[in-house]
């Protein structure tokens, strides 16, 4: 049985997989819980860093000064629990607590280089809520949007619901999304027309821009149109240029390069818009505090905490239920089959399950089952067998008895030696009987002594003279030198003499049965040969069984009782030896008796 099918093993494996499980669901759960709420807090804390930049971004946007920021620092800070503090770029305090010089700065706050910020900007990093100059009014601003919608409408109609309305850098709105072709059909036109309070600004910033060109070398002047997108101021009309292959050939100057006139745009437009936008600060704001920063379970975490908790009692619940009905199964199927077998079924058996401690136990009981089958078989078939035996003697005393009452025979002495005859013989059976039920009781007494082999064999052939004449069988005994030996000199011969007389009753006339004793290191062989029938191959594992005949005829002539041969091998384990057999058919048998020259002390104590 291996380790790892042991039931022990299996169990003990059970165990740890449940604790695995909940300690890695227990680790998960708590990594879990744990990155949702740094996530959720991370998140809330980015949105509020974006909320307090894009206030205070604004402000700068649309004011000239820092001097009215204060109230707005202090409800921002109220809203969201932080500490915040704004300072010009060279630490000077503008409003909040004063922050030490090794700090850094959470952000830059500069509506004209948001590069420096938190939140994403225009490609030239102006803050589109700086309008300065370029204000409108508010008339002006609502004449603009009701045309802006008015062409995104149709715009919509014709495009099939493209385009949207957007604010352009100088705060004046125009459609987005939709191909020139709607544009121009919806008169999308109308809404590049500059007015004259932002006409001023457009002049000064287009001449900003021109004199930044000139300054980056000879170049042709460009006019700005209302969305700050730029054309040539001379020509048949304004052509657009913003792409390298829309420029034309001039002879008088060269055509400027795009990329120069953007950054001279933004140039332009930072130093236009720098006087109506407040100085450049730095922001600092301070992280959640201790108190703020604990982790409280939400009711999402605490729903998940119960589900995963239910999970592992689900998991646990069912490798119990799953290792308990597959360690209960078989025994209950054991319960059942010797509760079966006690009421009389020796059919039962058990399905043997794997090779684990159940399953050794499933075997077990199996060959337990087969075992008892086995004995009980051999016990009716002995019952059967030593009545048949008995009967046999006694029914031949009574025949003869109610013979002599009805005066059929007469009480000679021919009478009276049948009647002596069936009544040694049935003394002989129950004698077998007797020795048989003693050595399966371990209590069949020898008393070792020196034996002369030789002469204990001589005696057992002169024993058996008469008979084998009688059957014209050529009976001979013989050692090979002089062989002593301590055994039971009664027992040896009884069990010497019943191999002969076996060996006589299935040689036939004109056979011969040799008596051979010899010396093989420590132990003493006793060899009975005859030429008889001999016995099958697969017959020859049974002839030490208890009433078991090479001839089922049950003859007593020729198949004896079936017990002399048992009494044979229980002799020889006494005297701690052995019985074997060999034999070929039609060529004879020889049967072996293997005993120590010298009985071991565990035998001369059982045998005291």
């Amino acid at each position: 049985m291996t380790a790892r099918r042991s039931v022990l093993v299996r169990l003990l494996a059970g165990a740890v997989l449940i604790a695995l499980c909940s300690i890695a669901a227990t680790a998960w759960l708590a990594a879990r819980s744990t990155s949702v709420a740094i996530q959720e807090q991370q998140g809330q804390a980015l949105a509020e860093d974006a909320k307090i930049y894009n206030v205070l971004l604004g402000y700068a946007a649309t004011h000239r000064t820092w001097s009215g920021i204060g109230k707005e620092i202090s409800q921002l800070s109220a809203d969201t629990g932080r500490q915040i503090t704004l300072t010009y770029r060279d630490r000077r305090l503008i409003s909040g607590q004063p922050v030490p010089a090794n700090q850094i700065a959470s952000a830059g706050i500069n509506p004209l280089d948001l590069s420096a910020g938190l939140l994403g900007a225009s490609t030239d990093q102006i803050d589109p809520r700086v309008l300065g100059p370029f204000q409108l009014t508010t008339a002006e601003k609502e004449f603009l949007d009701q045309v802006a919608k008015r062409v995104l409408g149709c715009v919509q109609d014709q495009a099939g619901g493209r385009g949207k309305i957007a604010l352009g850098p100088t705060g004046r709105p125009r459609i987005e999304g939709a191909e020139d072709f709607y544009l121009d059909r919806c008169e999308a036109s109308s809404l590049d027309e500059i007015t004259k309070r932002q006409a001023p600004a457009y002049e000064r910033l287009q001449t900003m821009v021109n004199t930044c060109l000139a300054k980056k070398g000879p170049a042709a002047p460009i006019r700005l149109q209302a969305d700050l997108s730029w054309t040539l101021l001379r020509g048949l009309g304004p052509v657009q240029v913003s792409r390298p292959s829309d420029r034309k050939p001039s002879p008088e100057a060269p055509l400027p390069d795009p990329e120069a006139v953007e950054s001279c745009l933004a140039a332009s437009r930072r130093a236009l818009l720098t006087p109506y936008v407040a100085p450049p600060a730095l922001l600092f704001v301070s992280t959640h505090s201790e108190a703020s920063a604990e982790l409280d379970l939400s009711p999402a975490n605490q729903k998940r905490i119960a589900g995963v908790a239910a999970a592992i009692l689900g998991i646990t619940v069912l490798i119990a239920v799953v290792g308990g009905i597959r360690l209960v199964q078989p025994l209950r199927a054991l319960t059942k089959a010797s509760r079966q077998m006690t009421s009389g079924d020796e059919d039962v058996r058990v399905k043997v399950r794997g090779t684990d401690e159940i399953g050794q136990l499933s075997l077990a009981f199996n060959e337990l089952a087969d075992s008892r089958a086995r004995t009980e078989s051999l016990r009716r078939a002995m019952v059967s067998d030593i009545a048949h035996e008995l009967r046999t003697p006694l029914s031949n005393i009574r025949g003869w008895l109610e013979a002599v009452e009805d005066g059929v025979a007469q009480p000679d002495q021919t009478f009276i030696a049948s009647l002596s005859e069936e009544a040694a013989l049935l003394q002989h059976i129950l004698d077998d009987l007797r020795d048989l039920a003693t050595a399966d009781a371990g209590n069949l007494r020898i008393h070792p002594e020196r034996v002369y082999l030789g002469l204990l064999l001589d005696q057992v052939a002169g024993t058996f003279r008469s008979q084998a004449e009688h059957a014209e069988v050529a009976l001979s005994s013989a050692t090979v030198g002089d062989i002593e030996l301590e055994a039971d000199p009664v027992r040896l011969r009884q069990a010497v003499g019943n191999l002969v007389a076996n060996a006589l009753r299935f040689t036939p006339a004109g056979g011969s049965v040799r008596i051979s004793g010899r010396i093989d290191g420590d132990e003493v062989i006793i060899d009975v040969i005859d030429t008889g029938a001999g016995i099958a191959t697969e017959d020859l594992p049974k002839v030490f069984d208890r009433f078991w005949r090479a001839e089922q005829s049950r003859n007593r002539h020729t198949g004896g009782s079936g017990l002399g041969l048992p009494i044979v091998r229980s002799l020889a384990e006494a005297h701690g030896g052995t019985a074997s057999a060999t034999s070929t058919l039609d060529v004879g048998s020889t049967f072996t008796l293997r005993l120590p020259r010298q009985p071991p002390d565990d035998a001369r104590v059982t045998a005291s």
